[in-house]
């Protein structure tokens, strides 16, 4: 039986003796390392190598946002319209929460500013590769069940949302019957915690602790290009949401049925 090979990590890092670093504790770690140190040629190479037809695609990609050519944002945006949905985590000496959400509403999975203690970054890792199994089907059904039990599916306005693979299916006579939404971790976990409290006000702060993870007094409104993403999958009128509710001044509320 031919052993699987390790899981292959993709750095986009500027600093060269950063990178270099990564490298080693990476390879140290079990992994492979593909490097790349230009936005440009990050993105090109990324978008290659993440096709669906890649023969050896990264698992994850260690992302910085200051970089020569495009920057760390404009790379995972470019690869969610691709399509491409790798995770991403982000690694930015810009800390502030306006800077981590800016991030996120790109598509970016998860976020880590530096300098950073490689034992934490190691372990955010891990954690969004686990995420990223968890959604793949398992060859082991048990095993992976006694992980972590499965989501229930929600059914809202006409669609099949399946939190698990990271998709909305479409059952709207008017769309393809094939029609799948594909969502970020991000979004996942935004729409999740949303579903979790239906008819609950929601503040932003409370979405930036709970699915951002990030303490913060002063509010961002960024959090709202998430919500107008998820009114463009979800609602039948996304200019007039009937679901997906803001409360002017406060966050948000889900409205499982307006009747």
């Amino acid at each position: 039986m031919t052993k699987p090979k390790p899981a292959l990590i993709a750095i986009v890092e500027d600093e060269e003796h950063l990178a270099q670093g990564l490298i080693f504790n990476l390879e140290a770690e079990g992994y492979r390392a593909h490097h790349e140190a230009d936005g440009d040629a990050a993105l090109a190479w990324l978008l290659d190598a993440t096709a669906p037809d890649a023969p050896d695609p990264p698992a994850a990609i260690l992302l910085d946002v200051m970089l020569p050519g495009r920057d760390g944002f404009s790379i995972v945006s470019e690869l969610r319209k691709a399509g491409r949905y790798t995770p991403v985590l982000l690694l930015t000496a810009r800390g502030r929460a306006e800077d981590i959400v800016e991030g996120f509403t790109a598509g970016a999975d998860d976020y880590l500013p530096k300098p950073f203690d490689l034992g934490v970054l190691f372990a955010r890792l891990t954690a969004l590769l686990r995420r990223m199994q968890w959604q793949r089907p398992s060859q082991s059904p048990t095993t992976q069940q006694t992980e972590r039990a499965p989501t229930p599916t929600y059914t809202l306005a006409g669609h099949i949302i399946d939190l698990d693979n990271l998709e909305i299916r479409s059952q709207n006579p008017q769309d393809q019957p094939d029609k799948i939404i594909h969502l970020t971790l991000m979004e996942a976990d935004l729409l999740r915690y949303l579903l979790d409290h239906p008819g609950k006000i929601v503040p932003r702060s409370e979405l930036l602790e709970n699915v951002w993870h990030v303490k913060e007094d002063t509010d961002t409104r960024a959090i709202d290009n998430f919500v107008v993403r998820l009114r463009r999958y979800l609602e039948p009128d996304p200019a007039k949401p009937i679901h997906l509710l803001t409360i002017r001044g406060v966050g948000y509320r889900f409205v499982p049925d307006p009747s």
